[in-house]
C-alpha cells in the first residue's frame, strides 16, 4: 500500500496546539543530547498572552500530517520590531521568519517550509531569515556542529539531518553563530592576568556583582547597556520593557550576584556580563523525556535552583557601550569580568566548564577575546536566508 501524502494545515484548535507542543518531545525522545524543557514553559513560550514577543509579532503555526499522524510542525512569524531595522543589519522591511521546525522526514520538512513561506508571502514578506525560535534573543539558527553533546541553558539542539533538508529547500547560510567552551578550573594566560591586575589598580574602574535586592533597577541598567552595545550588530532587534520583565522573572531563580558583573568607569555603568548556572544539566535528570517532572523531580529541581553545585556555567550575554567598543579599555573590562566570574564559579559552585556564546562569526573583538583565554568553538549555529 502506497504511503499517504503529507498534508499541512494551520494550527486552529487547542488540540492542534497541544500536538504542536508535544511533537518535539516525541521526535527527540531517543536523542540522548536533547534536553526536554518544562512543558509548561514551552506552552507559555508559544502562547500569545504568555510570551510578550507576540505583542509585536504576527504568527501562524502549522502541523504536517501523514495518514492522520502528526509528523511535523513549524512556526511562521513576523516581528514588527525587526521590520524597522536597517536592511544591512540582516532584518529590515519585508523580512519574515520561520522556526520551531520538527519533522520526521525530508518530505514533511519541505512541505512545512513551503507552507511557512506561503504564509509569509501572503503577509507581504519578500525574504525569509530562518530558523528563529522565536526571536533572535531566544534560539536563533540551526545547530550544524556540536550535536554530540547537550546544549547549555537557552540554546537549541536539532536533528543533524535538518541541515541538508533546509539547504535542499533553497536556503543559503548568511551567518554562523559560535559558542566557545573553556576549562574554567585553569587560570588564564599570564598576559590576560597582567591586564586584569592593571585594571584592578585603575581607580577609574570598578567591577561589581549585581544587587539581587535591587533586581529591577539592575535589569534596567543591563538592558540600557545591551541595547546600546548591540544596536549595530547583525540581527539586532530591540528588547522591549515587557520582554525584559518576562525574561527577568524567568531567570531570577538562576541569578547569582557573584555571576553577573557590571563594570563601571568613572562611576558610570559601561559594560556587563551575564552568567547563568547550566539549568539544562539538572533538567536532563528531572524532566524525563516529556517535560513533566515527577514530584521527586520537582524537589530536586527546586533544591538545585536554590543552591547549584558542580555545575557548568554559560555566558549568554555581555555588552560594552559603543563609545568604548574597539578600545583597549573594552577588552580590559571584558577580561576583568570574565576572570571575576571564572574565579567565583570555581570557588563558590565547584564549576568545571564554561561556555560563552553565541558570538557572531564576524565579531572580531569577541572572537579575539575568546581566543585569548584559550577557549575553543564547541558548537556552531547557522542562520539561513531565502528570497520569496
Amino acid at each position: 500500500m502506497a504511503e499517504q501524502q503529507v498534508t499541512v494545515t494551520p494550527v486552529t484548535s487547542k488540540a492542534d496546539f497541544n500536538a504542536f507542543i508535544d511533537l518535539a518531545y516525541r521526535l527527540n525522545a531517543s536523542d540522548p543530547n536533547w534536553v526536554a524543557q518544562l512543558r509548561s514553559e514551552e506552552v507559555e513560550k508559544f502562547s500569545p498572552g504568555g510570551n510578550p514577543f507576540f505583542e509585536h509579532a504576527r504568527h501562524q503555526y502549522f502541523l504536517a500530517r501523514r495518514d492522520d499522524r502528526v509528523v511535523g510542525r513549524i512556526s511562521a512569524h513576523i516581528d514588527e520590531q525587526a521590520q524597522i531595522q536597517p536592511v544591512e543589519q540582516g532584518m529590515g522591511p519585508g523580512t519574515g521568519n520561520w522556526g520551531a521546525i520538527e519533522a520526521e522526514d525530508e518530505e514533511s520538512a519541505k512541505a512545512l517550509i513551503a507552507a511557512a513561506e506561503d504564509w509569509l508571502r501572503g503577509q507581504g514578506m519578500t525574504r525569509v531569515l530562518a530558523p528563529m525560535n522565536l526571536s533572535v534573543w531566544e534560539e536563533p539558527g540551526l545547530l550544524i556542529k556540536g550535536a554530540d553533546h547537550p546544549p547549555m541553558v537557552m540554546m537549541g539542539h536539532q536533528n543533524p539531518a535538518y541541515q541538508a533538508w533546509i539547504e535542499g529547500a533553497g536556503y543559503d547560510g548568511v551567518k554562523t553563530l559560535y559558542t566557545y567552551d573553556l576549562d574554567i578550573t585553569q587560570e588564564f594566560p599570564p598576559l590576560i592576568k597582567k591586564i586584569v591586575d592593571m585594571g584592578k589598580r585603575n581607580a577609574r574602574i570598578h567591577v561589581r556583582g549585581v544587587d539581587k535586592g535591587n533586581f529591577d533597577a539592575e535589569a534596567r541598567t543591563i538592558l540600557d547597556i545591551l541595547n546600546d552595545a548591540w544596536s549595530d550588530n547583525w540581527g539586532f532587534v530591540p528588547i522591549t520593557d515587557a520582554e525584559v520583565a518576562y525574561t527577568g522573572k524567568k531567570l531570577k531563580p538562576l541569578v547569582r550576584e557573584d555571576l553577573i558583573m557590571i563594570a563601571e568607569l568613572d562611576g558610570e555603568p559601561v559594560a556587563f556580563m551575564m552568567t547563568l548556572p547550566d539549568l539544562n544539566q539538572i533538567q536532563m535528570k528531572t524532566n524525563g523525556r516529556g517535560g513533566k517532572p515527577s514530584l521527586l523531580g520537582w524537589i530536586k529541581l527546586g533544591l538545585w535552583t536554590l543552591k547549584p553545585r558542580n555545575t557548568d556555567m554559560r555566558v549568554p550575554l555581555m555588552g560594552v557601550r559603543k563609545t568604548l567598543q574597539g578600545s583597549r579599555m573594552a577588552s580590559q573590562l571584558a577580561f576583568m569580568m570574565i576572570e571575576a566570574i571564572r574565579s567565583n564559579s570555581v570557588k563558590n559552585y565547584n564549576g568545571q566548564r564554561g561556555e560563552i556564546g553565541w558570538v557572531l562569526d564576524d565579531n572580531q573583538g569577541m572572537n579575539a577575546i575568546a581566543a585569548a583565554i584559550d577557549s575553543k568553538i564547541n558548537k556552531e549555529y547557522r542562520v539561513y536566508a531565502k528570497g520569496l
